[in-house]
């Protein structure tokens, strides 16, 4: 369940603009304020059944999205590349040290400087 709601809160921050103020606040209130679907209900006055119906419209638009766009795929294989650039660098660095080469030493830096800012954005 924890992998589902971390799924559905991933997709919610890529793509929820495309949702309807009342699907985002509906989702929202679903998967981040962990409201069940009767105290939705309950505060907007409809029935259980009709916040449902909301949140599983918003799902599936959420996820056709990524399906069709392949985004959060795409942002964790980069993070995992610059993570992997960033430990390159770092081995780099330590080598660079050993022999005490300066201009080695600077551009293995500046790698690891721009891999990191990267990876922070």
């Amino acid at each position: 369940m924890k992998n589902q709601a971390y799924r559905m809160t991933l997709l919610f921050d890529f793509y929820g603009d495309v949702l309807t103020d009342r699907q985002k606040e509906f989702y929202d209130l679903y998967y981040n304020e962990d409201l069940s679907l009767a105290e939705i209900a309950e505060n907007y006055g409809i029935t259980r059944q009709g916040v449902r119906d909301v949140i599983v419209r918003a799902e599936a638009i959420l996820t056709d999205l990524e399906d069709k766009t392949g985004l959060i795929r795409r942002f964790h294989a980069l993070r995992s590349q610059l993570d992997e650039v960033i430990h390159t660098a770092d081995a780099l660095l330590e080598h660079c040290a050993r022999y005490d080469d300066a201009q080695l030493n600077d551009l293995a830096r500046r790698i690891r400087d721009a891999a990191e800012t990267m990876s922070k954005e």
